[in-house]
């Protein structure tokens, strides 16, 4: 028979097969499949409990009763534990026809994809122009990458849109300083972007100070927003220098993006918003403001979600309603997703409330949205990571100052390297810790940055992980032929430390299927953790080089699967292996 890569669908399957001729069982039982604790079998079925106890039925004589009526089946040993608790362990056979089957790159990738592919767009990163991307980017910017990745290894169609934040409040500010100031914006020197985010600076304070200047930025913000001609030449100018300052930022991540659609692409679509939300009688005017109520919604009752204010201009409500109309017209998006501070969570949960009720009224069908928020990334001290005199850390700064350590670290190792390949090295494992030390956390979750913990050689770092891809073609280089020719003789897994890495390498597709639709990347980094550890113990108890064909060849398939998954995973968390560290 053909060989599934996922097990546990298998499992799953021939057990409501099983139910449904047992007349004890309905509808109702989910047999809940688990990756089982090793010392009891590789996956476990949790079901019967719940059901058992929803029919008021002893669970233990329920298992008994399922796995009696299981058939004959050379896949697995199945055996119950404690109240109820179904085990499978996966026969030798079974574990080395799936690592036969889906051992390289080609395999598993066309397994992964899923029949039913969806249209995602995914919007992330989203710096303001006029500003340097600092330290609090980087969350956005990895996370989404990761989870475009992700999304496209499982088959589905990604859009990637940085929707920059480019015809906001700021703009009247800084227009105003810089007309006060007489700037030339052709000649802003070798640091353009710092220079407009320090005359920001002086304008934000100079309306702090005077009503008046205050007044008078507002007006420049509706003058541009209005299409006057000398404030949109020079917001261009501004939009123009800012995205040039990105890209060398997104080059050294290794990120891009496929549109670039900040907020003032749909400035001339804000007025068709206002007119049909006030047609379908879901807004309405408060102080001055066009603003959206949700009465049956306990704390945005009396919160309004403004979404044209009270001089007229519009806001983030406003162009992220366009945003999301035009994605669901032109893109057709299936699903929408947002990668953003945890801290902007009440402001979509409003936009989504509103775009229901919008979508419904107009009765078109809206897509599927989700907020993917994170938390903040600490100093040592625990507080929100910052330069000595308080500033936010420039992301370029603190990209440079990663390579600048793993330069050291790759000196040490092999100093007779050329400067081009210890470059080469020294960006793929000081940008490759700085993501994973990022992306291997709950992305809810605030964590602590720590330069000597993210670049360590050992424990759940980059550096480990890719050390281990590094150690398997070191492996592979030795061979005076091709590992295929190897492979092709290969016994079953014999050892224990065998079975539990054929075990281990069984879960990835798991791993990849639970980040992916929990939208979590720290769930596959995690896995790659526990495997890279799982063949660090097989490499020190298991001699590879043997003269015996098949035990040589059984390790050697364990070692090319392992260095595919391992190089498949890293790559969908945006950090590049190396083939000798």
């Amino acid at each position: 028979m053909e060989r599934s890569y996922d097990i546990a669908k298998e499992i799953h399957d021939q057990l409501i097969k099983t139910a449904e001729a047992i007349p004890v069982f309905d509808s109702e039982f989910d047999p809940q499949i688990r990756v089982a604790d090793e010392r009891f079998g590789d996956f476990q079925a949790n079901g019967t409990l719940p059901f058992a106890k929803k029919k008021q039925l002893n669970p233990r004589d329920l298992a008994k009763t399922l796995i009696d009526s299981l058939p004959e089946n050379k896949e697995w040993e199945v055996s119950i534990a404690g109240p109820g608790f179904i085990n499978f362990k996966l026969a030798r056979t079974c574990l080395y026809q799936w690592l036969k089957a889906f051992s390289h790159r080609e395999q598993i990738e066309a397994a992964l994809a899923t029949k039913e592919p969806k249209r995602v767009t995914l919007d992330f990163s989203s710096p303001n122009t006029a500003k340097q991307m600092h330290v609090g980017h980087i969350r956005s910017t990895i996370i989404g990458e990761s989870l475009s990745r992700l999304l496209k290894l499982n088959g589905h169609q990604v859009t990637k849109d940085n929707h920059l934040g480019d015809w906001g409040t700021q703009f009247g500010i800084l227009l105003y300083a810089i007309k006060r100031e007489k700037i030339d914006l052709n000649n802003l020197g070798d640091q353009p972007i710092a220079r407009l985010e320090n005359l920001y600076r002086i304008g934000n304070q100079w309306i702090k100070e005077n009503k008046q200047a205050l007044k008078t930025a507002r007006e420049e913000l509706v003058k541009l927003q209005g299409g006057d001609e000398e404030n949109l030449r020079l917001w261009q100018k501004i939009r123009d220098l800012s995205m040039e300052s990105f890209e060398e930022v997104y080059d050294l991540l290794g990120v891009s993006f496929d549109h670039a659609h900040g907020e003032s692409f749909y400035r001339d679509q804000v007025d068709s918003i206002y007119q049909s939300l006030e047609s379908h009688g879901i807004c309405q005017e408060d102080n001055g403001a066009l603003v959206v109520f949700h009465p049956e919604h306990k704390r945005f009752a009396k919160q309004p979600f403004i979404i044209r204010k009270s001089d007229g201009a519009s806001n983030y409500a406003t162009t992220d309603l366009a945003t999301l109309s035009y994605r669901s017209k032109e893109w057709r998006s299936e699903q929408i997703i947002y990668v953003t501070d945890g801290r902007q969570r009440d402001h979509f949960e409003q936009l989504f409330l509103t775009s229901r009720k919008w979508f419904e009224a107009e009765a078109r069908k809206i897509p599927v949205l989700s907020h993917v928020w994170f938390g903040t990334i600490l100093g040592e001290d625990n507080k929100a990571i910052k330069t000595r005199d308080g500033q936010p850390i420039k992301l370029v700064d603190l990209l440079d100052e990663a390579i600048r350590r793993a330069t050291q670290m790759v000196l040490e190792k092999n100093p007779e390297l050329s400067p081009e390949e210890i470059r080469r090295r020294a960006c793929a494992i000081g940008l490759g810790a700085v993501k994973y030390a990022d992306l291997s956390q709950d992305r809810t979750l605030d964590y602590v940055f720590s330069w000597e913990k993210l670049l360590a050689m050992q424990g759940n770092t980059a550096p480990y992980l890719q050390y281990a891809v590094a150690r398997v073609h070191s492996i592979f280089r030795k061979l005076n032929t091709s590992p295929d020719e190897l492979i092709e003789k290969a016994g079953l897994p014999q050892t224990e430390a065998e079975r539990k890495l054929a075990r281990k390498l069984i879960f990835f597709p798991t791993a990849i299927k639970q980040a992916t639709q929990e939208l979590k990347p720290h769930f596959l980094c995690t896995y790659l953790f526990e495997l890279a550890t799982d063949f660090s113990s097989f490499y020190n108890q298991d001699k590879v080089m043997v003269p015996e064909v098949e035990v040589q060849g059984i390790r050697l398939l364990l070692c090319q699967t392992t260095q595919t998954y391992l190089e498949i995973g890293l790559e969908m968390l945006g950090i590049e292996t190396l083939t000798e560290m």
